[in-house]
């Protein structure tokens, strides 16, 4: 297939994000829909910010401003941090849009039409203190089936348990911490999943390539022995997607809104929407999101962390199969687990971890993206520690990656001058390094496709060795005294390789592989090449070679030391 749509999970509107928020979405999405662009692919690369529900109101009630310019300020902030860090959305949307009020109203509608809704009398969790219904998400307590002290009143976020707030042991308001809580009786419509449960289970086992972690949870909600539990789908908020059909308010919801995990992920279909009207082709979006219209032939990749899996494999397809339309399903969701903070979890009201505003005034961009893409936590959570992150950047981007740029271009311009050697006919150690990188990059461009982020990154981190290993090898410096051709020609060989690994590496380091290219002149391309065997050859003598520079600074002791406190929380 060469259309590809990706969309990272929505993040949050109520501030900045962590590390873990980084790597568990945006982030790796980036990496993938940019390598997917280098090798010619039609990648659509969606985002928007989800903006519904409780927090976004109390965040703006603090800040004494209106709801929807909260959301604005913070969308802005958002989407900068997103550019600093270099992630390439085509379109960074919101869910307050007015295409997400269409299209979450019509999906509500076919499911009625449908008879997927039902409307239900049900008992909620009162504050007498806050004089309100309290969301799921703004009830804490103890998990009934793990014990974890602060589970939500939606899920434990700990064993991932689907929750009622009633389940909760010892329950308080988290916007008072009252514990003056009642149960009263409310309606609400309800999405009936548990009738399309057997679609969504043979539907699941039909996706034998999902990662373990994704068809593990996915699985474990389906077969729970309550089964799979119809849903809620409006709050008693005021801030929201109204609740209305056929233009009208629902009779008797007027007070209420769609419950924002109902409305969060149609926000993929509608931040495209967006991204269509901006470039005033209204229907354009149609082809990435329905089956007739162009997009049997898109292959689409969710990338998110693990608490939003149950959402992403049993909700959102619920609402898509319940629809009885022609849209798109997701055909691969990529789940991660939990980024720790040197040993224990971020923490914003303990000034606990790196944000990712902080991140990018202490390093470049580049720094954090390397570390947490080749520490991603794919298989099991990952610890950050700053002793980790001093290595990593000093071994591989200093030591190897930028050494290597460093020597091959210090000896070019000092035995050669600007312009690139042309002598010399490659040789039988030449011709083994091109095949050495060639099955290594055959593998990495495998490992991209396969979405393995850990492991491409280490494909490519070795891919980087091989060329100072043929430096060491070709000693270009020692050549130089006996035959300056054959050193010219080594060190045209090893320029290839630094315009090679710019391009290759860009997906991962973007920022630092543009600089390379400026530094030394090289053409942009804008598809990854074959093979190295055919680019070899790419640079002659008409290229030039600036005064070299160190492209990767190492970080020090006292700088480890002086942010691990710093950052270690109140």
């Amino acid at each position: 297939m060469k259309r590809i749509l990706v969309t990272s999970a929505l993040p949050y509107i109520n501030g900045v994000k962590h590390l873990g928020n980084l790597i568990g979405s945006q982030l790796p999405s980036d990496v993938y829909a940019r390598f997917m662009r280098s090798l010619g692919f039609d990648v659509l690369f969606i985002c928007a910010t989800d903006e519904h529900g409780t927090p976004a109101e109390l965040a703006a009630k603090n800040k004494g401003i209106p709801v929807e310019d909260f959301c604005q300020e913070m969308w802005l902030m958002q989407k900068k941090i997103a550019d600093d860090f270099n992630i390439s959305f085509d379109h960074f949307g919101r869910s307050s849009s007015k295409q997400n009020y269409e299209l979450t109203q019509h999906f509500a509608l076919k499911l009625w039409e449908n008879n997927f809704i039902e409307e239900v009398e049900e008992s909620q969790v009162y504050s007498l203190d806050d004089k309100r219904f309290l969301p799921d998400r703004y009830i804490t307590g103890k998990c009934p089936a793990c014990g974890y002290e602060k589970a939500r009143g939606d899920q434990c976020e700990n064993c991932t348990k689907q929750l009622d707030p009633t389940d909760l042991i010892d329950p308080e308001s988290t916007i008072s911490g009252s514990k003056l809580l009642e149960i009263r009786q409310t309606r609400h419509l309800f999405l009936k999943q548990s009738l399309l449960k057997n679609k969504l289970e043979k539907w699941i086992n039909t996706k034998e390539k999902w990662p373990t972690l994704t068809k593990s949870i996915a699985k474990k909600w389906l077969n729970t022995k309550e089964g799979l539990k119809d849903r809620s789908i409006t709050r008693d908020l005021s801030w929201g997607v109204p609740v209305k059909k056929y233009g009208a308010f629902w009779p008797g919801f007027e007070e209420k809104v769609f419950y924002v995990w109902f409305d969060a992920p149609i926000a993929y279909i509608a931040a495209t929407r967006e991204w269509s009207d901006s470039k005033h082709d209204p229907d354009s979006w149609k082809t990435w999101w329905l089956n007739g219209e162009g997009a049997e032939n898109v292959f689409y990749v969710q990338f998110m962390a693990k608490d939003n899996i149950p959402f992403h494999t049993i909700s959102f397809p619920a609402t898509i199969f319940g629809a009885e339309e022609n849209w798109k399903l997701v055909d691969f969701i990529k789940g991660f687990n939990w980024l720790l903070y040197e040993g224990g979890k971020f923490s914003t009201s303990e000034n606990r971890g790196i944000f990712m505003d902080k991140a990018l005034d202490i390093y470049p961009a580049d720094y954090w993206r390397w570390w947490l893409l080749s520490n991603a936590p794919e298989s099991s959570d990952t610890d950050f520690t700053w002793a980790s992150f001093q290595s990593t950047v000093n071994k591989d981007l200093a030591d190897v990656l930028g050494n290597f740029i460093s020597r091959v271009s210090s000896f070019s311009v000092s035995k050669f001058g600007q312009k690139i050697p042309s002598k010399g006919k490659y040789g039988q150690l030449e011709i083994e390094t091109i095949e050495k990188i060639d099955l290594h990059y055959k593998c990495l461009k495998d490992l991209m496709e396969s979405i393995e982020i850990r492991k491409s990154c280490s494909e490519l981190r070795t891919i980087w060795v091989i060329g100072n290993e043929y430096l060491q090898r070709a000693a270009p410096w020692s050549v130089f005294k006996e035959t300056p051709e054959k050193s010219q020609m080594i060190i045209r060989f090893a320029l290839n390789l630094i315009y090679f690994y710019s391009l290759i590496s860009e997906p991962f380091i973007p920022e630092s592989c543009e600089k390379i290219q400026k530094h030394f002149q090289f053409n942009k391309m804008k598809t990854l090449p074959q093979n190295l065997d055919s680019f070899v050859d790419a640079l002659n003598d008409t290229h030039e070679i600036s005064k070299p520079s160190i492209f990767f600074q190492k970080i020090s002791d006292e700088e480890v030391f002086d942010y691990q406190m710093e950052f270690s929380g109140n």
